[in-house]
């Protein structure tokens, strides 16, 4: 049978996954970093599925999916979360033609701007996409310490927070942060973050005013946070370190952009090293990067 090209459905998203970490781990050992990559219910991407289909594609030959592609659209910001292809089967133009595929999902949506993130020695993959319009913007890091290390060293101001939840108030709150950090709405994926079950999210208060948020996993990974005034990032941050810590997790973890140097110091203070390097790319700038840290390189 040939290969084809075709809309993924729900219950291809498993097995893409698994090409998904074999790709990543291939590539992170090929350049000594080791496996990183490990399988996870592909809760984000059913979801995104769910939300707009035309974001998610396969390359499948004979019923074997050979490459995967998930692209989300959030107002005029096109993202791609993820484009891969099973190690075994790369340098057939797989990853152009779903590329091809996820740019149209782009161009129907109407999205002015795009981005993505992905690892700074994916040298091959940057240069489709610089063909494509898309240009390295600035590094953003994957920072890790034990916890029992940065409980040694947390110190530093905090913010008072108090639970997200799903009401109009906070909802309208966290609409208005992101507009002033990223300049887009991400209303829907703050709706998914806060019904998941293995992450905490909390409002940042300065007196009466909302001035920011952090998201913090059951596995201690902080992010996205966003704060509505660079100069609250640091405070932000340690906050974020706080209630990582508090997870129990045995290692607490963030990507920190490399444009953030009041976050990048504290990190490096309270023992936190760089565990891999990464990179946006875009095709033009959009947001604070000094106001805003990313989840993961999928959901930005």
């Amino acid at each position: 049978m040939s290969l084809v090209y075709r809309p993924a459905r729900a219950q291809d998203l498993e097995r893409a996954d698994a090409i998904v970490v074999a790709s990543i781990n291939d590539l992170t050992q090929r350049h000594g970093f080791g496996p990183m990559a490990v399988s996870r219910p592909p809760n984000f991407q059913s979801f995104s599925l769910k939300d707009d289909a035309g974001g998610l594609w396969v390359a499948e030959d004979a019923d074997e999916i050979l490459g995967f592609a998930w692209s989300w659209v959030r107002d005029d910001l096109w993202f791609l979360a993820q484009l891969f292809v099973s190690p075994g089967h790369q340098g057939r133009g797989i990853g152009i033609e779903l590329l091809k595929r996820t740019l149209e999902h782009a161009r129907k949506s109407g999205a002015s701007r795009k981005a993505l993130i992905t690892f700074t020695f994916n040298t091959i993959s940057q240069g489709l996409y610089i063909r494509h319009g898309l240009f390295p913007q600035f590094p953003i890091y994957n920072f890790s310490v034990a916890r029992e290390l940065l409980m040694s060293r947390l110190q530093g101001a905090q913010f008072r927070y108090v639970p997200l939840e799903e009401t109009a108030s906070h909802l309208h709150s966290l609409a208005q942060i992101d507009a002033r950090a990223l300049g887009v709405s991400r209303d829907k994926h703050h709706r998914y973050l806060i019904n998941d079950s293995a992450t905490r999210g909390v409002m940042l208060c300065a007196g009466d005013d909302h001035v920011g948020y952090v998201y913090v996993n059951s596995d201690g990974h902080i992010g996205p946070l966003a704060v509505t005034q660079d100069d609250g990032i640091g405070a932000a941050f340690t906050t974020a370190l706080a209630l990582a810590a508090e997870s129990g997790s045995s290692q607490v973890s963030a990507f920190l952009p490399g444009t953030c140097d009041r976050v990048l110091s504290l990190a490096v203070e309270h023992g936190m090293r760089i565990t891999i390097p990464m990179v946006l790319m875009a095709t033009r700038d959009f947001g604070d990067w000094t106001q805003y840290l990313p989840r993961n390189p999928g959901f930005m």
